[in-house]
């Protein structure tokens, strides 16, 4: 059970040191011993003055993240009944403040009379990132002790600070140059000895001249950058609110703001993605402490695009890297493009010239197999050929060490047939990065039918250490994120088909929310990829029809934004996507050729039927246990796709819009004539939740 450790220290100091690992987060048994020790310590006449710290190192990240949506987020004692108690105490309160500071642990430092803090403390209110605010008292007390702007700009923001940038403020009473108690034990010796009383941070006066128009200003400004984000405006209220009223007034304000963000649907989205990427990391059957293997040096295969990203992500990140290629001029224009990847950070002053040179200093490039024999890790990233896969891996097989992971990058591939290649298919995974594979947080960690726990658990850890989010994916075609993906683009070509023009599609979607339309997503990704998905899908599937409008555009040479002309057109050195009416003239002759006869489609249409489709995959998935649960659909869609966050992904979405009501229109689009029944008729997970009034949250998938 999570706790405040009591002790009495000689001077009449007592210490209550937060044990709730591993980032003491404020749980409901943690907050119930705080204000047990608070009044046991104000009970006993030897005591003079309290300090609160953090095991471990750590003040406290906040809240109990595990507690959410359950009793005892809101359970008494709650946070702002603890932080009365902390700041009614007869006897004074010191925090000790080391390694992270955030949130209500924050909030909790600032309801204490004084505040110590350790060299390399980093303190943050981060609420805005969950479309909320800081509710327990942050939005009125912190501009009290930094001012207004720098108040405002932490918490609007939600961005880190390092304490030592607020040296100086009444924030801190004092730093640590040495052991964090020693200091604050000394400190609390200096509180006795002169009598220096209680200081309340509530009681302190805030002053800004014409603040008024500073609040005016800041306001607009939130309206202007937040979007669908209420909570950035709101942020500015509460904290005007410091200015505006007393105290208490202002505390009212406050939670008369977060209340009304807490019910806010993309605060519900924001939360629910914030879990959702915590139990992506987690793989239902591989447990916790599995042991994981070294990952000292890792070889890369192909220079191109792809294998050079992977590459970056790894020197990054500290991890010598042996890239191979099969020709030297292949391999000395890769070692350019990643150089040259690094110009914008070297022009921003984020990454200097030696630091640059140190990390492409982590590369040995090579023509040589034989360099990757004491690797740790082989990703392969080379051309999206089976023939060419099977070739690599079996020389992998010969040339790498044994108990090293041999991993793919393919996109769609039978990963299983790739690790039969090998006489250990036990180690063999797939790490299908997202490109840019240097910029994009996803990756799918593809789990072949005899990956040993031990590599997945290893996975799992690398892309952590590489600041990659992970969601684990079983071997399909296109596995998560492309196989929906293939479905979301069939609609979009059932439109077109119907009477859409791609234009009009991409708008409704990205008046929806996406990042990008579908169209305009295919032209930078390329048509002639997709062609050749459906030439591979079509060898393997003969009795299926793969016919697509985009056959005749890539036959027409229209490839996408690296021909100048893909489903639009593009200005050299431009990637505004223009209509072309060329585009629409391939369209018609296509509908006339199926005799299909052009209709009007609205934009309702468009979003119901690109979304629902999404939708209805992600339940086949979740049900075919490729994905461990659906919330792990978010993760793929929100960080690979563009799907808007204040929305929370596909699969929640369909749960605030009500799985009966997806089920209702998919059936409808099922009954319409010229269409694949299979396709939309409702998945039979999607429809059994439905049919009993649940909801993917709620459904544990393979978790149950």
């Amino acid at each position: 059970m999570s706790k405040a450790n009591f002790e009495i220290k000689a001077g009449g100091i007592a210490v209550l040191q937060f044990d709730n690992p591993p980032v003491n987060s404020l749980g409901f048994e943690l907050r119930q011993s705080i204000v047990e020790g608070i009044e046991r310590a104000n009970a006993d006449p030897s005591v003079e003055a309290i300090i609160l710290t953090g095991a471990g190192g750590v003040f406290s990240g906040g809240a109990d993240i595990r507690e959410f949506g359950t009793p005892k987020a809101s359970a008494q004692p709650h946070l702002m009944t603890v932080i009365g108690a902390v700041e009614g105490s007869a006897k004074p309160v010191i925090a000790a403040i080391g390694g992270v500071c955030m949130g209500g642990g924050l909030e909790l430092a600032l309801g204490c009379h004084y505040r110590v803090a350790a060299a390399g403390a980093k303190i943050a209110l981060p609420e805005v990132k969950l479309g909320l605010l800081p509710g327990a008292g942050g939005t009125q007390r912190l501009p009290r002790v930094i001012g207004a702007e720098a108040a405002l700009n932490m918490i609007a923001s939600g961005a880190t600070v390092p304490a030592e940038k607020l040296r100086g403020t009444p924030l801190f009473d004092a730093f640590a140059d040495g052991d964090l108690m020693e200091a604050a034990t000394a400190f609390a010796r200096r509180v006795i000895g002169e009598k220096l009383g209680l200081k309340r941070v509530r009681d302190s006066k805030v002053n800004m001249p014409n603040h008024e128009a500073f609040f005016r200003f800041a306001l607009n400004s939130a309206k202007a950058m937040a979007g669908r984000y209420p909570a950035p405006v709101a942020c500015v209220e509460a904290v005007s609110a410091a200015f505006d009223r007393p105290f208490d007034a202002g505390i009212k304000r406050e939670r008369e703001l977060f209340a009304a963000l807490m019910l806010s649907p993309e605060s519900a989205a924001l939360r629910h993605l914030f879990q959702a990427e915590r139990a992506a990391s987690h793989i239902l059957d591989v447990p916790a402490d599995t042991p994981v293997r070294p990952i000292r040096k890792v070889g890369v295969i192909g220079a191109g695009t792809m294998g050079g990203g992977i590459s970056m992500s790894l020197i990054n990140s500290g991890i010598p890297v042996v890239l191979l290629e099969m020709k030297q001029e292949a391999l000395d224009k890769g070692l350019a493009t990643m150089r040259r990847n690094y110009g914008g950070a070297l022009k921003k002053g984020t990454l200097t010239e030696a630091a640059l040179d140190q990390r492409m200093a982590l590369v040995t490039p090579t023509l040589d197999y034989a360099l990757l024999k004491d690797c740790d890790l082989v990703i392969e990233a080379v051309f999206e050929s089976m023939e060419v896969k099977k070739q690599v891996f079996e020389k992998l097989d010969q040339v790498v060490q044994p108990g090293a992971i041999l991993a793919s990058n393919t996109s769609a591939l039978n990963l299983n047939e790739i690790a039969a290649f090998t006489k250990r298919p036990q180690d063999v995974i797939g790490l299908h990065f997202f490109s840019p594979a240097n910029v994009m947080r996803l990756l799918e960690i593809v789990r072949c039918a005899k990956t040993a726990k031990d590599v997945l658990a290893t996975a799992m850890q690398l892309a952590k250490k590489i600041g990659k989010v992970a969601v684990i994916s079983g071997v399909c075609d296109g596995f998560i994120g492309n196989r929906m993906i293939a479905r979301y683009g069939a609609a979009a070509h059932d439109l077109v088909m119907a009477g859409a023009l791609p234009a009009q599609i991409d708008k409704a979607l990205e008046d929806f929310g996406m990042a990008m339309g579908p169209f305009r997503m295919s032209d930078l990704a390329g048509l002639d990829i997709g062609w050749a998905a459906r030439k591979r899908r079509a060898a393997e599937f003969p009795d299926r029809d793969m016919k697509n409008v985009a056959d005749d555009l890539c036959e027409a040479g229209r490839f996408g934004q690296k021909t100048g002309a893909g489903w639009y057109r593009y200005e050299a050195g431009s990637r505004n996507a223009i209509p072309d009416p060329a585009v629409t003239d391939i369209i018609e002759k296509y509908r006339r050729q199926q005799g299909v006869t052009p209709r009007k489609v609205s934009a309702e249409e468009i979003v119901e039927r690109c979304i629902y489709a999404l939708i209805n995959e992600g339940a086949r998935i979740v049900e075919d246990g490729i994905a461990q649960r659906s919330s792990d659909i978010d993760i793929v869609y929100l960080n690979g796709y563009g799907f808007p966050a204040w929305r929370g992904g596909p699969m929640f979405h369909a749960d605030q819009v009500g799985l009966s009501e997806v089920a209702r229109a998919l059936r409808h689009i099922a009954a319409q004539p010229r269409v694949d029944k299979a396709f939309w008729t409702p998945a039979p997970l999607l429809a059994r939740l439905a049919q009993d009034g649940k909801t993917f949250s709620a459904h544990r998938g393979s978790d149950k």
